[in-house]
């Protein structure tokens, strides 16, 4: 009796043996827990999601460089303190006809889009009178 309180280790493991069926399935949640724990709380995304974020994020960086170029040409115009003040008259849309008709939101050859111009008048209107 005390000599089967006793097991060791290689005996007590050789008793345990799990069947295969135990096993497999085993293995088949432990897949299945970390992948949810993955893509929950793990940060991880699927290749689609990915390339949807890369090209926002690209879009994004995009908008936002030509809109600092309509701002630095707004900066070199010469009467841009009344133009400033005038534009921070007009409403939302008018802003923006008001942006691209001052020639601010183009670039030789090309106009910009409607979001880049919305995003330079942003811009404009955070600047100190």
């Amino acid at each position: 009796m005390e000599q089967e309180k006793k097991l060791s280790f290689r005996k007590w493991w050789k008793r345990l043996r799990p069947k295969k069926a135990v096993v497999f399935w085993s293995w088949v949640a432990s897949v299945a827990l970390t992948m949810i724990i993955g893509f929950a709380w793990g940060g991880w995304v699927t290749s689609a999601k990915a390339q949807r974020m890369a090209e926002s994020m690209a879009k994004d960086a995009v908008t936002q460089r030509l809109a600092e170029i309509c701002v630095f040409q707004f900066t070199q115009d010469p009467g841009k303190g009344a133009k400033l003040a005038e534009m921070r008259e007009a409403s939302g849309y008018q802003r923006r006809k008001y942006v691209e008709d001052q020639g601010w939101a183009t670039i030789p050859g090309e106009e910009l889009g409607r979001i880049v111009v919305d995003e330079c008048v942003s811009q404009l209107m955070l600047i100190e009178p």
